[in-house]
C-alpha cells in the first residue's frame, strides 16, 4: 500500500529544508551531506542495478503453472513494468548498511514486493478503493476479474513467506533471524498493521487520515527497513533506528504524492479520488508540506544516529531525499 508510484517523469517537489535536514538536493549523482563529510553517491545507478536484479528474481519466483490464470494474475501485478521496487531496495540497503550480503536479502526483498503487490491488488478492488488503474495500467481486477484478483492477492501473501523460508541462504542468515523477519512482515500486513489502515480508510471518521497514512503506508516502509536490518544481525537499538526511519519515509512518500497530485489538479476539476482520501484535501497543502518537512527531518535524525557506519548509510540518506524531492526518473525498461 506504499511506494506505489511508477518511475516516470513527474513534477518535482522541493521541500524547503530546515536546519535539521540535508542541505543539497539529491540528483542522479549528487553530493550527500553528513555531519562529517560530503561524498558522491549515485542513487540512480544503485537503484536501477537493484531493480534489474530483483526483477529477474521475481520472474523466477512467480512462474506460470497450474492453475495458470491465477499465476498470470499474480505475475501481472508483481512484474508490472516501471515499478520502483522501493520496499525490496530499502530492505537490501538496510541489510548492506549493517554488513549483510545482498544475496542474503534478496529472498526477503522479493517477498516484500509480493506482499506489496498483493496489498495493491486488494486495495484497488471495487469493494475497497474502487480504482480501475494502477501504475498507469488497468488494475488487476479489470483485467482478470474480481474473483481472480482476490485469489491472486491471497496467493501472493503466503508465497512471500514460503519464498523467504525456501530461498534464504542458511550459511548467511541464521534461522532465528529468518523467523524474526517472517514475524515482522506478518505484523506489518496484519490486523494491527496495514489491514487496520485499510479498515479506517473505508470507515472514515475524524482525523482518520493520519492513522491511515501511518498504517497503510508507514507500516510497509518500516517493515522493509527493519527486515534488512534483522537479516544482517543489527542490534536492537539499530533496529529501532531503522523502524522509525522506515515509517517516516513510508508516510513521507504518500504525503508527497498527495501534494504532487494536488499541484497537478489544482486548476482542474476534481478528479476521481474520493473525498478525504488525500492528506491535502483534509488539511490543505500548507500543512501537508509542513508534515513532509517534519517527516524528512525525523528520518534524517534516525540515520544520524548510525554515523559510525560511514559511507554505508549513503543509500538510505539519498533514498530519503528522493522520497521528498523526486529528483530523477528511471526508464520503465529497466
Amino acid at each position: 500500500m506504499v511506494f506505489s508510484m511508477v518511475m516516470s517523469c513527474s513534477p518535482s517537489l522541493f521541500l524547503p529544508r530546515s536546519r535539521m535536514v540535508m542541505q543539497k538536493t539529491i540528483r542522479c549523482s549528487s553530493s550527500v551531506s553528513t555531519a562529517s563529510e560530503s561524498i558522491k553517491f549515485d542513487l540512480k545507478t544503485y537503484w536501477t542495478t537493484l531493480i534489474s536484479d530483483i526483477n529477474q528474481k521475481l520472474d523466477e519466483a512467480v512462474p506460470v503453472k497450474y492453475p495458470n490464470q491465477i499465476y498470470e494474475a499474480m505475475r501481472y501485478s508483481v512484474l508490472a513494468k516501471g515499478t520502483k521496487r522501493s520496499p525490496p531496495i530499502m530492505c537490501v540497503a538496510a541489510c548492506e548498511l549493517f554488513g549483510g550480503n545482498r544475496l542474503a536479502a534478496f529472498p526477503t526483498a522479493c517477498a516484500l514486493e509480493m506482499v506489496h503487490a498483493a496489498s495493491l491488488i486488494h486495495d484497488d478492488l471495487p469493494c475497497m478503493d474502487d480504482d480501475t488503474t494502477r501504475r498507469g495500467l488497468p488494475a488487476n481486477h479489470t483485467v482478470f476479474g474480481v474473483d481472480m484478483a482476490i485469489l491472486a492477492g491471497d496467493a501472493l501473501f503466503p508465497l512471500g513467506f514460503q519464498h523467504i523460508v525456501s530461498h534464504t541462504p542458511s550459511d548467511l542468515v541464521p534461522e532465528d533471524r529468518v523467523l524474526r523477519v517472517i514475524t515482522e512482515i506478518a505484523r506489518a500486513v496484519g490486523s494491527t498493521g496495514m489491514i487496520a489502515g485499510q479498515f479506517l480508510d473505508l470507515e472514515g471518521g475524524p482525523n482518520a487520515i493520519d492513522f491511515v497514512r501511518e498504517k497503510k503506508y508507514g507500516e510497509m516502509g518500516e517493515c522493509s527497513a527493519v527486515c534488512g536490518a534483522l537479516l544482517a544481525g543489527a542490534s536492537d537499538e539499530e533496529i529501532q533506528h531503522m523502524r522509525k526511519y522506515g515509517r517516516a519515509v513510508g508516510v513521507l512518500y504518500r504525503v508527497v504524492d498527495d501534494i504532487l497530485d494536488a499541484k497537478k489538479t489544482e486548476d482542474k476539476t476534481e478528479g476521481k479520488k474520493k473525498k478525504g482520501k488525500s492528506y491535502v484535501s483534509v488539511y490543505g497543502i500548507e500543512k501537508a508540506v509542513k508534515v513532509a518537512e517534519d517527516l524528512r527531518a525525523q528520518a534524517k535524525r534516525e540515520l544520524d544516529g548510525l554515523e559510525k557506519y560511514g559511507d554505508k548509510v549513503m543509500p538510505l540518506y539519498s533514498f530519503l531525499d528522493y522520497a521528498a524531492d523526486r529528483g530523477f526518473s528511471i526508464d520503465d525498461q529497466v
